[in-house]
């Protein structure tokens, strides 16, 4: 990182900050982020005194009497992104980052939160709260931090809308030693100290014509039915937005840049529920669903599935009901433990793998992004040469411009990450419009965008630097692209995981002794959440349950961070394919990679002397892709035509 921040860009850091790392909207943008905790500038601080006092004195009160309070960043629905009415953690804390977790207690306030979120984490808290690091040694995760840190006979409150079932499970068990116990609350008391909340979104819900889906939703629906009969289940209940969506074939805007809306699903042996809020659908979206889905007030769910349970417990050997292990406590309590499955959600395998259609959708969305991109860095860097002042954000407006002029676009995919110098060190950072640095020339410039189209959902990083890169820079940077095309070229047997394929990208990062904390890659929607499950490539042991598939769609993202200087990290959206060896082994089959990102790699950053031939082989035909499927949607635009020409000449 650069020695020291720019004084007009200085973070306000907080004088007592304690951190645990070894101690313990327009047309064109549809889905485009409103005003809220989550666009708050990576280095805000909030100040949460008054917050906490208030929550503290509900805690105290006799109906509710408990000793500590868990704020998950998650909403009913388990989003990674969610609704303004839903950012408790955001609020309560002043951490706005998307993963973390906020444990408060009379005396004390946690936040729990992954290596992509330490910076900003230590930017934004105030003095009222100490950072857990998780993930170094010695931190514990939230959850273990409830049993091993809080005392004996603690009443721990929680909203059972807001915590997994199965989460829940493991947690009471941890605490029976010490007496402990999880206390379900009948009001989240964070809403109850936020006066101001927002109001649930309700916006209009649409059909995805089967043209860009692939597959109508009865055809779905059938398959499903299957997977529950191979479960011996009685119905299963679709709580997560994108399954739901997905399943429907329907799409919405409730949460920014996500097209999804809120719903609940539940599938029996001969119908299908959908509760909703039925004034978000107009004529197209009835004649779509037609008499085969019915069609229930959103909030009639809770009180629907508490008479499914009641029914179930009169009959002795009832087939039960499938929940996802990402369904909340309340669902569960609701139907009855002993009336529930928790398994996976079949929902989440059957989307995970693209079909013909859906990856052609791919294909053609990211040609078009693409084009989108090379317009973008070639003006970029025309203003960039003529001394213009831009920030951060004017850049990332300019990009947003340049996509919406694309067919088919329906917004963003995620808050552009449009970071100059030390600010692309934060894995996250996402500038504010009226508050961020200003684009420079002999900086490194980081730019994390996506776009959501009706045929596919983009997601792609890049790192350019538009003057003269020093050697460490340059060194740096050709050990992530080579980590990046050792997962662009792999092949592997059928069977293999992302968990196993995450060293192929980090081992040259090794050779120098670098690294990065975050995963290399995660699944990708359809027109759907720019992160999806269950797959992806990282370190998280989760990812070796789910082998890859032909069909799944991951990123390939290795990066790395320089502290106060830089960020660099290079991202292309990947599918997994079929691959077709010599040999087979085993009789396993072979997979390999298709990259359907096309964007120039940045060769001002390249230094060729680490780059085998392979490697320079690789950039050289990447490049001429590019070119080839790119340049004619670039016939208008001279600037960007003769810029991606430059970029894409062989090394």
């Amino acid at each position: 990182m650069y020695s020291a921040l720019r004084a007009s860009f200085a973070p306000v850091f907080p004088p007592v900050l304690r951190t645990v790392s070894a101690v313990f909207t327009t047309t064109t943008r549809t889905l485009r982020l409103r005003r809220s905790y989550a666009s708050m500038a990576a280095h805000a601080t909030v100040n949460t005194t008054a917050r906490l006092q208030a929550l503290r004195e509900l805690m105290a009160k006799p109906e509710y009497d408990v000793q500590a309070v868990v704020v998950p960043s998650e909403d009913q629905h388990f989003s990674e992104y969610i609704a303004q009415c839903d950012e408790r953690r955001a609020f309560i804390s002043g951490f706005n980052g998307s993963a973390g977790c906020a444990v408060v207690t009379p005396k004390g306030a946690y936040l729990f939160t992954d290596g992509r979120y330490f910076l900003q984490a230590e930017k934004q808290l105030d003095e009222n709260w100490t950072l857990m690091k998780q993930g170094l040694p010695d931190v514990p995760t939230w959850q273990e931090f409830l049993s091993k840190n809080l005392d004996s006979n603690t009443r721990i409150g929680i909203d059972p809308t807001l915590i997994s079932a199965s989460d829940a499970e493991t947690i009471q068990k941890a605490l029976e030693p010490k007496k402990s116990q999880l206390v379900s609350l009948s009001k989240n008391l964070v809403d109850l100290v936020w006066s101001d909340r927002p109001s649930r979104p309700a916006n209009k819900v649409f059909p995805l014509d089967v043209k860009y889906a692939g597959q109508s939703h009865s055809e779905k629906l059938k398959i499903l039915r299957e997977e529950l009969k191979k479960k011996d289940a009685k119905s299963m209940v679709v709580n997560m937005l994108d399954e739901v969506a997905w399943l429907f074939n329907l799409r919405g805007s409730d949460i920014d840049y996500n097209p999804v809306f809120f719903a609940y699903g539940l599938i029996n042996g001969d119908k299908t529920l959908l509760f909703v809020n039925e004034s978000q659908f107009d004529d197209s979206v009835r004649q779509h669903l037609r008499s085969e889905v019915e069609v229930h007030p959103y909030d009639t769910f809770f009180s629907y599935l508490t008479r499914l349970g009641s029914e179930l417990n009169r009959h002795k050997n009832a087939q039960k009901v499938l929940i996802s292990d990402k369904a909340s406590l309340a669902v569960a309590e609701a139907i009855g433990k002993d009336n529930i499955i928790v398994t996976r959600s079949p929902v989440t395998d059957l989307k995970a793998i693209k079909n013909d259609v859906e990856i052609e959708g791919f294909r053609q969305s990211h040609i078009r992004d693409g084009a989108a991109l090379v317009r973008y860095f070639a003006w970029l860097e025309e203003q960039l040469n003529a001394g213009a002042v831009l920030n951060e954000s004017q850049a990332a407006d300019q990009l947003e411009k340049y996509r919406s002029e694309n067919e088919s676009f329906k917004g963003l995919s995620f808050p552009t990450i449009s970071a100059t110098g030390p600010n692309g060190a934060i894995i996250h950072y996402q500038p504010e419009h009226d508050d961020c640095a200003v684009v420079k020339k002999d900086q490194i410039y980081l730019c994390d965008s996506g776009a959501q189209y009706l045929d596919g959902t983009t997601d792609v990083t890049r790192t350019y630097h538009f003057g003269t890169p020093i050697p460490e820079e340059k060194r740096a940077f050709t050990r992530v692209l080579q980590g990046h095309i050792a997962i662009d070229v792999a092949v592997f047997p059928s069977g293999t995981t992302g968990y196993l394929l995450d060293p192929f990208a980090r081992r040259p990062l090794w050779e120098d002794g670098l690294d990065y904390r975050h995963g290399t890659g995660h699944g990708v929607g359809h027109f759907l959440n720019v992160h999806e499950g269950p797959h992806g490539i990282g370190v998280r042991i989760t990812y070796n349950s789910t082998p890859l598939k032909p069909g799944m769609t991951v990123s390939n993202e290795p990066g790395y961070y320089a502290d106060g200087l830089y960020g660099i990290r290079i991202e292309n959206i990947v599918i997994v394919r079929e691959a077709h060896t010599p040999n087979n082994f085993g009789d396993k089959g072979y997979l390999r990679f298709e990259h359907v990102t096309l964007c120039p790699m940045g060769k001002t950053l390249i230094d060729i002397s680490l780059l085998t031939a392979k490697e320079k082989e690789w950039i050289n035909a990447y490049h001429e892709e590019i070119q080839e499927k790119v340049a004619p949607l670039l016939k208008t635009d001279e600037r960007a035509l003769k810029w991606l020409q430059r970029e894409c000449s062989p090394l």
